[in-house]
C-alpha cells in the first residue's frame, strides 16, 4: 500500500503497472496539522478494506476508486 500527497508521484505509480496486490491512496486534502492529517488518514484507511488493486483519491467529502491497470498503458 502506497500513501501519498504528491499528485505527480500518484500519476507515476498509476502508470507503472503495479501488481493487483498493490494499492495507491492519493490524499488531496487541505493543509491540516500533523494530528489532524493523521486522524483523517486513520479514519479513511479503516473505513474500507478494498484498497489493494485500486488507485484511490481521497478528497474532502469523497473518495474516488479506480481499478489499477494490469499492465502499464
Amino acid at each position: 500500500m502506497l500513501l501519498t500527497f504528491d499528485k505527480d508521484f500518484g500519476e507515476l505509480a498509476w502508470r507503472s503497472g503495479l501488481p493487483a496486490s498493490c494499492g495507491i491512496v492519493l490524499f488531496r486534502l487541505p493543509a491540516l496539522g500533523p494530528t489532524g492529517v493523521g486522524k483523517v488518514i486513520a479514519d479513511v484507511l479503516t473505513g474500507r478494506d478494498d484498497w489493494p488493486g485500486h488507485f484511490s483519491v481521497v478528497e474532502p467529502g469523497r473518495i474516488r476508486v479506480r481499478v489499477l491497470p494490469s499492465v502499464a498503458p
